[in-house]
């Protein structure tokens, strides 16, 4: 496939294997998604910042009458999450080699996890909601704000892993070498993420 010469002309596995290995820059796509993980990250930054804001207002946090967050159950479950960096690198590889079985299979995998983590988290979620408002106190309204906003990035992660692992089915081109690409690296802010506000959110029992 040496006669493709540009990334839009790469429309079967080995034609993307070709143009990925002669590439010498990040695609548009790419730097897209850094564009769209700068302005999140922003996002969590302001929303972190404002959570000890609010700490460094009180003496008591949390407020009398809500216990302290448990600490292992949600660090065993960030570590999972963090774990799905692995299978993400690994479908770009895959993606790379102009292997669209590997990139499946590894995003399955990671979808595995990162769904059983959404669900556990919901889980918690809500029983947090059964003991605390988030309209009674500060804490409750940041607390809950911080998980909600982090919990809604990594379902939409998973529609991302989903929505790329179907394209893919269909083969590879280099549209969708751009997309697992992008996403793995939307995976790896939103690990970087849950580890910053896991720490925020046990951070009154660490």
């Amino acid at each position: 496939m040496n006669d493709v010469t540009h990334s839009y002309e790469a429309e079967s596995d080995v034609a993307v294997r070709a143009v990925a290995r002669r590439r010498r820059a990040f695609p548009n796509g790419w730097w897209g998604m850094a564009l769209l993980i700068a302005t999140e990250a922003t996002l969590f930054g302001t929303m972190i910042a404002t959570y000890f804001f609010l700490r460094f207002q009180v003496v008591t946090w949390p407020p009398a009458g809500i216990e302290p967050p448990k600490v292992a159950l949600p660090l065993a479950l960030t570590g999972a999450l963090v774990a799905t960096s692995i299978p993400m690198f690994m479908a770009v590889r895959a993606a790379r080699a102009g292997r669209p079985g590997g990139v499946t299979r590894w995003i399955a995998l990671a979808v595995l996890v990162q769904g059983g983590y959404l669900a556990t988290q919901i889980v918690l979620y809500l029983d947090d909601l059964s003991k605390f408002s988030p309209k009674d106190t500060s804490y409750g309204s940041i607390y809950f704000t911080l998980l909600m906003t982090h919990h809604i990035h990594v379902f939409i992660g998973i529609l991302l892993n989903l929505w790329i692992a179907l394209r893919v089915l269909g083969g590879l081109t280099a549209y969708r070498l751009t997309g697992v690409r992008a996403i793995a690296l939307y995976w790896y802010f939103v690990n970087v993420a849950a580890v910053a506000v896991v720490l925020t959110q046990l951070s009154p029992s660490l």
